[in-house]
């Protein structure tokens, strides 16, 4: 493919991050015949060629599936989320630092799909539950959309994807266009019986952006449970296996890695953006390329620092910065608290391969206006069930026939499950650009300052008892509550820092996603969220991208951008 890009052509668009939500617009404009200039700061990274250690087995790894001292050490963040056998899909500590002014898992990956290759593919539609959920609370601002605008292009991107997933009929987790569902084993099984007897509860296995028959170009999972190291069949979906692919096909991409945008230019006769300063991450050389629209996808903190970058006459402390809420109201999901537990039973029963999801029990706190309880919103379930292996034992003393009998023989069934719980917006959670430290290419370090409040704290506390309960209950033992306490950034839901809203003063974009006062740029990443919600929200991103393309090409075509 070629990669080189003419600084001299006025392009229709320019898409700045090529993850999950920058391929999406990146193929929704190529496909409506906009020339696309996509513009990712790492490596290219090509489906099936580009994965070298898809067919590995653990024993052709130099060091197991373990990370080595040397990793521990240049990567104290970044390392303890990836192995040997997916590390170069994530980026060194040590080469691309920020800082912290509270602890912060700030998770990246810098290639062509980004993140896309590496997310934990879980589809859930927002409902209004969620949108309504600032307007009801008095918190933060209400959401300029409702679950109507959304809910075709919901259909629309599962459409493409691909999501395995069973219908419930829960009018706060709307039902999507699902492919055969996978299947829950024996003691999931019995949890969800119990559960729904005893505290008419839902349990249902998880919906996935992963494929249960082949779909399109695109092979079925195959239930290897080795999705990070990119999928050579497709099973499941990335940037790199679809939305790339298809917009490459219409010839209207032009994909350049290796570029590092800088900022946002901003014209102020016209009154919208111009288009892009980019530095080349290889030869530092600074590059300026033009475009009529522009869709910022960088991912939320990289949106947003390229946001306050772009400074102007017209906006001193941003692009787009009127409201002064450009940077705050980080939010992530906390999933730090649950529970454990061992179940007695299905001795004569195993599974076959390694099914690359879990289980969810949606939502069920605070579905009406009020439930008395200590916290706002709610969360959900995610777990699996499994038997041990001979991992768990091997710290274990002994010898003899019956000791190795015991290391060969699955042990007992185990539930682990844990609570996604819904973050507030507040405004003291946020990031900001640090103007005396800069990185290797002379831009301002990120800062970030974010931590859980109260109302999370408390949530995570019922998490852990209503887990345990749901355990005790259904006959399990040796049931014991946790909790990591793992700091924001953890979850890799970090969302919000460009809210959307309908009122310029309090908010970043409108309901289109376009910055209010330049509104030829779009912003469809996780930056763009106005709160949280406790779904994993990739969808949505996806979903909001499609439907704000559309607008944008059709404001294009009547002239109005």
């Amino acid at each position: 493919m070629d990669t080189t890009a003419n600084t001299e052509q006025v392009y229709d668009a320019i898409v700045i991050g090529s993850g999950i939500s920058g391929g999406w617009a990146a193929m929704e404009l190529c496909k409506k015949g906009l020339k696309t200039l996509l513009l990712e700061r790492g490596r290219d990274v090509r489906h099936i060629i580009d994965y070298p250690t898809a067919n590995l087995k653990p024993w052709e790894f130099k060091n197991g599936l373990h990370n080595t001292l040397q990793d521990i050490q240049e990567d104290p963040i970044h390392s303890n989320v990836y192995s040997p056998a997916d590390k170069h899909f994530f980026v060194s500590d040590k080469v691309h630092p920020y800082i912290q002014e509270k602890p912060f898992n700030w998770l990246r990956g810098y290639q062509v799909g980004g993140k896309s290759l590496t997310w934990g593919r879980q589809c859930y539609r927002f409902s209004d539950l969620d949108f309504e959920a600032n307007k009801k609370d008095g918190v933060g601002v209400d959401w300029p959309i409702r679950y109507r605008d959304l809910e075709k292009w919901y259909d629309y991107v599962e459409q493409f994807i691909g999501v395995s997933g069973q219908a419930e009929n829960l009018p706060h987790l709307p039902d999507g266009q699902f492919l055969p569902p996978m299947e829950l084993n024996c003691v999931e099984s019995h949890l969800k019986t119990s559960i729904k007897n005893k505290e008419n509860k839902v349990l249902t296995i998880a919906r996935v952006a992963n494929l249960s028959r082949g779909w399109d170009d695109r092979g079925p999972c195959q239930n290897r449970n080795l999705c990070n190291r990119g999928c050579p069949f497709g099973g499941y979906f990335s940037s790199n296996s679809s939305t790339i692919p298809a917009a490459e096909k219409t010839g209207n991409l032009k994909l350049r890695p290796f570029s590092i945008v800088a900022e946002i230019l901003y014209d102020e006769e016209t009154q919208k953006a111009s288009g892009v300063k980019v530095i080349d991450a290889n030869t530092n050389e600074t590059l300026i390329y033009k475009s009529k629209i522009i869709f910022v996808n960088a991912s939320t903190i990289a949106t947003t620092s390229i946001l306050l970058n772009s400074k102007s006459k017209r906006f001193p402390s941003g692009l787009g910065n009127d409201s002064g809420q450009l940077g705050h109201n980080l939010m992530d999901h906390h999933s730090s608290a649950g529970a454990y537990g061992v179940f007695k039973g299905f001795e004569d029963k195993y599974y076959k391969g390694r099914r690359p999801c879990g289980f969810l029990i949606p939502r069920y706190r605070n579905l009406k206006e009020s439930e008395g309880l200590d916290f706002k919103r709610g969360y959900n379930i995610q777990g699996d069930g499994e038997r041990k292996e001979w991992e768990d034992r091997q710290g274990e003393l002994g010898f003899g026939v019956d000791f190795k009998s015991k290391l060969t023989t699955p042990g007992p069934w185990t539930i682990w499950m844990a609570g996604w719980g819904e973050c507030l917006p507040y405004f003291e959670n946020q990031i900001s650009l640090d103007e005396t430290q800069k990185d290797k290419w002379g831009l301002p370090l990120v800062k970030i300052d974010f931590s859980f409040k109260e109302n999370e704290k408390n949530m995570m506390k019922d998490i852990q008892e209503t887990c345990a309960t749901m355990l005790k209950d259904a006959g399990f033992s040796d049931v014991s509550m946790f909790n990591y306490n793992k700091p924001g950034g953890s979850t890799i839901h970090e969302m919000g820092t460009a809210r959307m809203g309908t009122d310029p003063a309090t908010s970043v974009l409108n309901s289109n996603n376009q910055i209010h006062s330049a509104k030829n740029v779009f912003i469809t990443d996780g930056s763009c969220m106005t709160s949280s919600a406790c779904q994993n929200p990739s969808l949505t991103y996806m979903a909001l991208t499609a439907r704000a393309v559309d607008f944008a090409v059709n404001e294009i075509r009547n002239g109005n951008l």
